[in-house]
């Protein structure tokens, strides 16, 4: 074999070497992508039914207190709060049932707040069946002492421990903060958005008993932002109009871990589900993304409720 040969040979098994280190590259980056996208499709599943179930036992009252009126019991509230209700583009307060103060940055989220209170086995039991749920997945196990003992989870966005962006949620077996210790319920949720369908509720407005339309029917109309809930310096008719709250729209971004995506670009999103729901008064509902080379995907759903939202 001449040196000229020996030169040709080793370029071409070198072009070779490189052919193939270039495949296997690809190969890695493909199976990375189609593992990431997997692991998105699974957690948007897993979030979607345990909020469908959280939400569907919103408002459940055993039933000594169903089949009754609320009365002037020693102890209760003139005024409980909603067993629906949330917040704008807010956080969580660990030590409240208000927003927090600040939310942290690379989040993008509203606090949904359900209530409910836990079941007897059969009337005269005195043992709770431990069918329901809180946020957690703790059984709720033991029956409440009166109305307002209800059982509560709180959702929103937070960093995790490893600082990706995760749905958290805060519990109470009495309704009462402070709060458990958060837990994360699914990481890389960076945006989390929630609509309330309405019945009979106007925006920013008391619920006027004369006007046909304000009559309810247990269908909603209309879907509204938190924030056009309060009826301004009235309290009560602000409680008033979340209990009018009958479904649930949400909206979630999840966020793969760095490197997954092909193709590193900007896109724009709207978590709940087209241009119809998004708002520039309501952050959030339209969500341009870093570059990042981050896989995501929208989640969007609906829940109607299944318990009537009154005292």
């Amino acid at each position: 074999m001449t040196l000229v040969e020996l030169m040709v040979a080793m370029v071409v098994g070198l072009m070779i070497a490189l052919a193939a280190a270039s495949a296997l590259v690809a190969a890695r980056r493909g199976f990375a992508t189609v593992d990431a996208a997997s692991q998105l499709r699974d957690n948007a599943r897993f979030a979607t039914e345990f909020i469908r179930r959280l939400a569907v036992q919103a408002g459940y009252k055993d039933l000594a207190f169903a089949a009754t009126k609320r009365g002037s019991a020693v102890g209760l509230s003139a005024a409980p709060l909603p067993q629906v209700f949330g917040f704008d583009n807010a956080i969580a307060d660990r030590n409240s049932l208000a927003a927090g103060a600040t939310r942290p940055p690379d989040t993008f989220g509203d606090v949904l707040v359900l209530r409910f209170q836990a079941t007897e086995t059969f009337p005269g039991s005195g043992k709770a069946d431990e069918a329901m749920i809180d946020c957690a997945g703790v059984r709720a196990d033991s029956l409440p002492t009166n109305r307002d003992d209800v059982r509560t989870s709180v959702l929103f966005v937070a960093p995790s421990n490893d600082g990706e962006p995760a749905l958290k949620c805060y519990r109470s077996d009495t309704g009462s903060p402070p709060f458990k210790p958060a837990d994360v319920l699914v990481r890389g949720v960076e945006n989390f958005q929630v609509m309330y369908g309405v019945d009979g509720v106007k925006p920013g407005a008391a619920i006027d008993a004369a006007d046909p339309t304000s009559k309810p029917d247990s269908v909603p109309e209309r879907y509204l932002r938190a924030d056009q809930f309060t009826v301004p310096g009235d309290p009560a008719a602000t409680q008033a109009n979340w209990r009018r709250v009958r479904s649930l729209r949400i909206g979630m971004v999840l966020r793969s871990d760095p490197g997954a995506a092909v193709e590193t670009k900007s896109t724009t999103l709207y978590p709940l589900g087209g241009s119809a729901f998004a708002s520039t008064q309501d952050e959030g509902t339209i969500f341009v993304t870093p570059a990042d080379n981050r896989l995501r995907q929208v989640v969007t759903f609906t829940v109607h409720l299944r318990n009537d939202q009154g005292l």
